[in-house]
């Protein structure tokens, strides 16, 4: 069969088609469709395709498709989070920290650090070695 010819559309179409606009014309506005109207488009679709049947009786291709169930519907919601990380407020004050160093020549150096404001471990231990020589 050629792409241009037309096949005669099906009687259940016809009469589905004809029930669907006695509804729209007595309706008004974009109604929701009643359920009843819904399952025989998904009956009409498990018999003669999702495509014709949608297209002749002018439904969303896409949800005769979810209610006929090949497709799955859409999430309206974004997952939940399987982890949660909680970081502590930072404290106003430190209560203090001893750091020591011990250099593989015997040298050591004992830090007692109370400031509210972090020390710079890296450079201070930089520093250090370079004082040591």
């Amino acid at each position: 069969m050629s792409r241009g010819s037309r096949s005669p559309i099906p009687e259940p179409i016809l009469e589905l088609q004809r029930q669907l606009m006695q509804f729209r014309s007595s309706q008004p506005g974009r109604t929701k469709l009643p359920e009843s109207l819904w399952q025989a488009a998904v009956e009409l679709a498990r018999q003669y395709g999702v495509h014709p049947v949608a297209h002749r009786l002018g439904l969303d291709y896409t949800r005769l498709k979810q209610r006929l169930g090949e497709v799955p519907p859409r999430r309206q919601k974004a997952a939940e989070p399987a982890f949660v990380e909680l970081v502590a407020a930072r404290p106003d004050a430190l209560e203090g920290c001893v750091i020591e160093f011990e250099s593989s020549r015997g040298g050591k150096m004992r830090i007692h650090w109370r400031a509210n404001i972090p020390l710079d471990w890296t450079g201070l231990l930089r520093a250090w070695r370079e004082a040591e020589g």
